[in-house]
Formats: C-alpha cells, structure tokens, sequence
C-alpha cells in the first residue's frame, strides 16, 4: 500500500483560499478510493474531516512545530503532496514531493524583505519538486517568467466549482438584504482584490447597491470604508464580514451581476460560482481571468469608475437582451470546471510519481 501526504493543514477555512481549495479536492479525492493508494490527511481539526470521510482516509494532526526543520515529519511517505506555494510544514527527508502552484503574486506584494524571503521559500519548494502541478496556465506562464523551474513534469490542472448543488430556504435570508437590486464581489479585502474600484464606479450607477463579502479585517478594508463614508454611500455599501456557504448561495441567487476587478488571480473561483447561478460575470481582463471566464463574460481592462460603470450597463443591457442564451452558457461553463475531473487528474499524477 502507497502512503500519499496530502498537507493540507490549512483547511479551516473551507468556504474561501486555500482552506476552499483543500476542502473540495479531498471531497472529491474521496470519490477514487484506490485499493493500492492511501490517501493521509494533515490538519489541525482531524475529527471533523474524521466524521466526514471515516476510513477512506488516514490523518496525522497538524502540530505548529512542524514547520521548523528539526521538528519536520520524518515519515518516509511514498509522496509529499504540497497542496500551495506558502505552506511552511515541509518533510523532513528527500521524499517524493509534488508542489501545486496558484500563484506566485507574492513577488509584487509586501516589503521588499517579505518578498525576498517568499521568494528564497518558494525556491526551495522548487528545487525539492518532482513535478509541479498549476491551477491555470497563466499561474504556470508567470512562474516561469519569474523563477527558475526543474525539468520535472508540468501540468495545470484547474479548479473545480464549488457549488454543484443549489439550495436555499424559501424562508431563508442573511442579517444583510439590500433594498434596491445590487451587485454582488467576494474576497479578501486586499489591494489585489481592487474592491474600492467598485466603490468608485459605484458613483456613476444610482440603481445599484453593492454587497461586498469576505475578511474584511486588514487596512485595505478600513480605507474602502472610510471612502464609503466620504462618499455618504453607507446605505448602498454592505460588508458582509466572511459568509458561509448559504449567505454565498443567496447573495449569488439575488445580486443583479457579479463584479470581480482582481488584479492578480492565479484561477478565481468566484467568477465560476457565479456563473453556476446564470448571473452576468464582470471581471477584469487580465492574468488567469479571461481563461476562467471565457468568451461571454464581460471585461474591464482598465478601472477608470465612469469607463467601468459603462462596461457594465452595456453588458447587463447584452445580457437581458439574449438572457436565456447567456443563463445557459454560463450554467454550462460553470459545470464544465468539475472537482470529480480535478481530482481525478491529480489521481492519475500520484500514480505517474509513484509508478516512476
């Protein structure tokens, strides 16, 4: 029996990052249960993933010691799965190590000493891979632009989508409702995430609110809302705070469109979860985002707010004007990014190492 590590610790968070990204791969990873293949999970809360999976797989519990080099896990598993370019918990031994990559954004972000130091990290993961594993092409094409990459084997293997199955109470509705029909963003509140450029636009689209979710605990958020304030738009802008996956289902079954100005995504989840409900997809034209959002989604490829809040009246006036056809492609679109084939691909990649 083969013995995979899947480090994953970083879970916690299932409903946004990385924490999102661990959750549905190993929910669907439970799907291929392979009888010479043991999948072991490496998290903090192991009797919730316990009570969920049972034995299909095993599990070590995350202890924070083991990110210093003396306190490494010296299990000699058949392979290391990095599931992310940040994680600090790495084997003690030269063992077979498959790093996945979402995104190497932290080469612009930060001090110059943080960014030094992501950098040396990430190379090392680098050096130590086997093969490396991306999320999209373009986070495949910027680690290349930017580091020094083994000849192991490549691939990209895209994210699936998160929502599969719709379900809200007919009674059901979260603390925050706006009044009048609002767009809908969701994400960390970070400069990348480029939420006060919605804020902005905002000005130029009276008939909308805007219902920004996610962590909303950083300075980025205390400046947008200082400027919610300035603007006296406190009765049209919500921060919601992080939401569950119901808030989610409901904000995304209600809003008018779903904005997204990212300036930097190694793939974007969001956009395909919105997608999934038929809703108009606003996103900016640039790193992963065309890849994910395709032919139909519309684009800004600038953030000027009067440029921004044209785009997007064009684009609701396209949209209602051929809805059936644009609900439907976008439901199709959403469907086509499936966990069961992401996990299935990452199967097939632990068999190739193991086997080689």
């Amino acid at each position: 029996m083969k013995k995979v590590f899947l480090e994953s610790h970083n879970i916690k968070n299932k409903y946004s990052g990385f924490g999102q990204f661990n959750y549905h791969l190993i929910k669907a990873l439970a799907n291929y249960n392979e009888k010479d293949i043991k999948l072991v999970l490496h998290a903090k809360n192991t009797k919730e993933l316990k009570a969920e999976f049972g034995s299909v797989f095993k599990y070590k519990k995350y202890k924070s010691i083991t990110r210093h080099k003396p306190f490494r896990i010296k299990t000699k598993y058949h392979l290391w799965h990095c599931l992310n370019q940040n994680i600090k918990v790495e084997p003690f031994f030269a063992i077979p190590y498959l790093l996945t990559v979402h995104d190497v954004h932290f080469i612009t972000e930060g001090s110059p000493l943080l960014q030094q130091k992501l950098r040396a990290k990430f190379n090392e993961k680098l050096k130590r891979s086997d093969a490396i594993v991306y999320i999209s092409e373009f986070a495949k094409k910027d680690t290349h632009e930017h580091f020094e990459v083994p000849k192991v084997p490549e691939y990209v293997i895209h994210n699936g989508n998160t929502i599969t199955v719709i379900y809200i109470p007919t009674d059901y509705k979260p603390a925050i409702v706006p009044q009048k029909p609002y767009l809908f963003s969701i994400g960390d509140f970070s400069e990348r995430k480029n939420f006060i450029s919605l804020v902005e636009m905002l000005k130029h689209l009276p008939e909308y609110n805007l219902v920004l979710a996610g962590n909303n605990n950083s300075i980025y958020a205390d400046k947008l809302t200082t400027l919610v304030k300035d603007y006296g738009m406190e009765s049209r802008v919500f921060q919601t705070g992080k939401i569950e996956d119901l808030e989610k289902q409901y904000y995304l079954q209600n809003c008018e469109g779903f904005v997204f100005p990212s300036l930097r995504e190694g793939f974007g989840i969001p956009p395909i979860e919105a997608m999934r409900f038929g809703k108009p997809v606003f996103i900016s034209n640039n790193t992963s985002l065309p890849e994910i959002g395709g032919e139909h989604s519309f684009y800004w490829d600038h953030y000027d707010p009067k440029y921004m809040a044209d785009t997007l009246k064009l684009g609701m006036a396209r949209f209602h004007n051929a809805q059936e056809f644009y609900e439907n492609w976008y439901v199709e679109r959403a469907k086509s990014f499936s966990w069961d084939t992401t996990a299935k691909q990452y199967m097939e990649v632990y068999k190739k190492l193991l086997n080689s």
